[in-house]
């Protein structure tokens, strides 16, 4: 946004009051995070915070550590990762779906993962208007960015979700089974490159499915849902997580509820002394809501209810993974019906 112009002029109580009525869809804060890096500031570390305090007022409260201001406190991760957790499924993708477990029949439901771990594609960020004015474009033409930004923002995963939903409502959610079968058989990788093979409308499909999106269902956490999903040694620890189901996600051979959440105090709880106490490795899987690079497998630290097991094609019944920041990302799956 040029300096000269009579809206950059605008006081920031005024800039903060017309966005305010835009706070309804949060695309809206998405699109216009991307106008200059005031409007940036203003959303992430104002906007956010207000939205936050509005809609979750109780996990806002216990979340913020101590601080003697309260201008000081904020949530792990900042307010920008707060609300897009709030609001935001983190997609197969960042829910750990298209991880390699010993294959586990994951090829044979999603498509071909073999480039997941291999492909830096994965981890390079496009600008926005690059990806809407040529969706064509090759691989090259991704720009690398810094570790600290190395993880879908909040702008990025919004931003490009509005590029490429026709609805502006998050009420509405698209679920076309033989349109998304159709494009899982077409034999593509988890790659940007590969989405100029299909037709804007089965693109969009698979940007929507992969990548973080707008959540289905109610924008909720709740401490209860936490406490179903932790083994019972760990129910002194606070997990808030998405009302159930969360967002589903239908896929060939089963039905995925993708949810989110966080810790409260994540590395004063317990699950947090088990991993680091254990020396538990971290998976090469990015958070979905801050900038964190890697995350620990609470399925395999045995953090999960031992009731949780797997289908018969090997595939877990339930599977989370936490960052330092204490944000989980997962999914649940129908249990299996042994016979």
């Amino acid at each position: 946004m040029a300096a000269d112009t009579p809206f950059a002029n605008l006081s920031d109580d005024v800039v903060l009051n017309i966005f305010g009525k835009l706070e309804d869809d949060p695309r809206n804060w998405a699109r216009l995070a991307c106008v200059s890096t005031k409007f940036s500031s203003l959303i992430r570390h104002t906007c956010c915070k207000n939205k936050c305090s509005q809609t979750i007022p109780s996990v806002v409260s216990d979340l913020l550590p101590a601080a003697p201001s309260p201008f000081a406190a904020a949530p792990p991760g900042g307010w920008a990762s707060l609300h897009k957790l709030a609001v935001c499924c983190p997609g197969l993708l960042h829910a750990g779906i298209l991880l390699e477990n010993s294959d586990f029949g994951l090829e044979r439901e999603l498509g071909p993962d073999e480039n997941y771990h291999v492909s830096p594609r994965l981890f390079t960020h496009t600008t926005p208007s690059t990806s809407q004015a040529d969706g064509n474009n090759n691989d090259s033409e991704s720009v690398p960015i810094s570790s600290s930004d190395r993880s879908w923002t909040l702008f990025d995963d919004l931003y490009y979700d509005t590029v490429y939903d026709t609805s502006e409502s998050h009420g509405q959610t698209e679920i076309n089974v033989e349109q998304h079968k159709n494009v899982k058989t077409g034999g593509c990788s988890i790659r940007r490159g590969c989405e100029s093979q299909f037709p804007v409308f089965k693109r969009r499909k698979i940007c929507r499915s992969l990548r973080s999106h707008l959540a289905s269902g109610i924008w909720n956490l709740s401490r209860e849902q936490g406490n179903k999903l932790l083994a019972s040694r760990f129910r002194g620890d606070c997990l808030y997580i998405c009302d159930w189901p969360g967002c589903v996600h239908t896929e060939e051979k089963r039905n995925y509820m993708l949810f989110r959440g966080v810790f409260k105090n994540f590395k004063k709880s317990r699950v947090w002394r088990t991993i680091n106490d254990g020396n538990r490795s971290k998976v090469d899987l990015n958070c979905a809501f801050c900038s964190c690079n890697q995350t620990w497998d609470l399925h395999s630290a045995f953090c999960l209810r031992r009731v949780f097991g797997y289908h018969d094609d090997g595939d877990p019944v339930v599977r989370a993974y936490v960052c330092e920041n204490g944000h989980v990302s997962g999914a649940w799956t129908d249990w299996p019906l042994y016979t």
